[in-house]
């Protein structure tokens, strides 16, 4: 543990230049806890020992011939089908070291989930916080909930995402603003979002299977319908969650509880226009200040652990919904046909090829995204070289091989153990499509990012495909490639 743990921690933080050091409490699970505990604690906390240091400037650089040899007889296997796209680059100076079919737009499944991140931090900000407002209602005691797109928006302390916001915190500013004055009745305004629940590319068991659901700008724990069984459910591993089928309406019901309005006075519908934030609202009562006065706001995590939350968990609805922040952001329809445009746009203005990119999608569920495995390394390459430090959050939560997320479960083989805490890869899958697209180290220290995308699998064929593209980071991990 305390070797992968390093190697992990050495690959993600070489990507964006940090040295980091030792407290003397973290020698206990590095295994150097002195024999005598006792007396170590007693006495004086010792300064911090370096333990990680940045990426070496001066590793050598694999060639691209040594790379070709060591991949060649790899990506051409059965298990891959015959539509195989692969690129492998530098990370420090973004030069190609490897490609097949490498600007070839390919269905990515989940990997898409790299473009989504990246575009919504360079378009919000990693500090950015997306706000949950109730105002008042038309009506006297109507009380209007706006939801403003968080998905990880909670009912109460035991809500599915950790730190979340949360409804009874807004209830009980909407309870302070409005005195005396009892609500009576809720309207759930989700109108911020426009266009169809799901995107016509997604399989037909998707809206139902586990992993989407509709989305809409108002739901709570990622409009999970039993968030303690989720809770457990994850913890072991499963990400499948049954959805509720109306995620505002189910949100504005539980939020209705909080405030003593029955379900029955709980309807869909929009805020007063012209709504006032309570911060421009001087001292006047919000009970007194009309229809649209701000009665309440509670704010999502920062973006930067919202997309934490997406990478390390492949959680689809966050991602749908981070792309809508995207298009909100460049001023597109919050739908699954703005989000995608949006996302376009950002790329290209980050230098990516967009010509090589189509999103239908922010999560990968529709099999009508295609992106290229070229594209994929260079907005690696463009996180981690430094020159846009914000976009290094994307790294935070990459699955680790044979350590953590999608990838806990992987590397295990002798063909692919030399990858093992070195390869930080981003995975996806879908029916016959199976790609990953991440960093690795290689054996003398340099830092490169890989795609490898594939769309025409066996459909019975995933385990085999696994275990090829496995092979292909443990490679690259095992070599200086020279």
């Amino acid at each position: 543990m305390p070797v992968v743990l390093a190697a992990v921690l050495v690959l993600v933080l070489a990507a964006v230049g940090i040295a980091v050091v030792r407290p003397g409490p973290v020698a206990d699970w590095l295994g150097t806890e002195p024999a005598d505990r006792g007396a170590a604690e007693a006495a004086a906390e010792p300064a911090p020992v370096a333990v990680l240091a940045g990426a070496d400037a001066n590793a050598p650089m694999p060639t691209p011939e040594g790379v070709r040899a060591a991949l060649a007889p790899l990506v051409g296997v059965p298990a891959l089908g015959d539509r195989v796209h692969v690129s492998v680059a530098d990370v420090t100076t973004g030069q190609p070291l490897f490609g097949r079919g490498e600007d070839d737009g390919t269905v990515p499944a989940s990997v898409t989930k790299l473009v989504t991140g990246v575009t919504v931090l360079a378009a919000r900000g990693p500090a950015y916080r997306i706000p949950t407002r109730a105002v008042a209602g038309a009506t006297p005691g109507e009380v209007v909930i706006v939801g403003g797109g968080d998905p990880t928006l909670a009912v109460d302390k035991n809500g599915f995402y950790p730190g979340a916001a949360r409804l009874d915190d807004l209830a009980g500013q909407v309870r302070d603003a409005l005195g005396g004055t009892k609500p009576t009745k809720v309207t759930v305004d989700s109108s911020l979002y426009s266009g169809p629940l799901f995107e016509p590319g997604w399989d037909d068991d998707i809206p139902t299977g586990g992993y989407g659901g509709a989305i809409t700008a108002l739901m709570t724990d990622g409009a999970r319908s039993d968030v303690s069984r989720a809770k457990k459910d994850e913890a072991a591993g499963n990400h499948w969650a049954e959805r509720v089928s109306q995620p505002d309406l189910a949100a504005g019901r539980a939020f209705a509880r909080l405030l003593g309005v029955p379900a029955g006075a709980v309807a869909r519908g929009t805020a007063p226009a012209g709504s006032t934030p309570a911060a421009d609202a001087g001292t006047t009562p919000a009970a007194a200040q009309g229809p649209g006065a701000e009665l309440g706001r509670v704010e999502s995590l920062p973006m930067v652990r919202l997309v934490d939350i997406m990478i390390s968990d492949s959680d689809n609805i966050v991602a749908e919904a981070l792309a809508r922040q995207v298009a909100l952001a460049r001023n597109q329809p919050a739908s699954f046909a703005g989000a995608g445009a949006a996302m376009d746009a950002v790329a290209g203005e980050l230098g990516l090829p967009a010509d090589e990119l189509t999103l239908a999608d922010g999560s990968g569920l529709s099999r009508s995204n295609r992106i290229s495995p070229s594209l994929l390394t260079d907005l690696i390459a463009l996180a981690g070289d430094g020159s846009r430090p914000e976009l290094a959050a994307i790294f935070g939560g990459l699955p680790v091989a044979d350590w953590s997320g999608t990838l806990a479960d992987r590397y295990e083989t002798a063909a692919t153990k030399a990858g093992a805490g070195v390869v930080r890869a981003k995975t996806g899958t879908l029916t016959k499509v199976h790609a990953v697209a991440g960093l690795v180290s290689t054996a003398d220290g340099r830092l490169l990012t890989f795609a490898v995308l594939t769309d025409a699998v066996p459909p019975d064929g995933l385990t085999a495909a696994r275990g090829a593209l496995d092979q292909i980071g443990a490679a690259l991990a095992g070599c200086g490639c020279r």
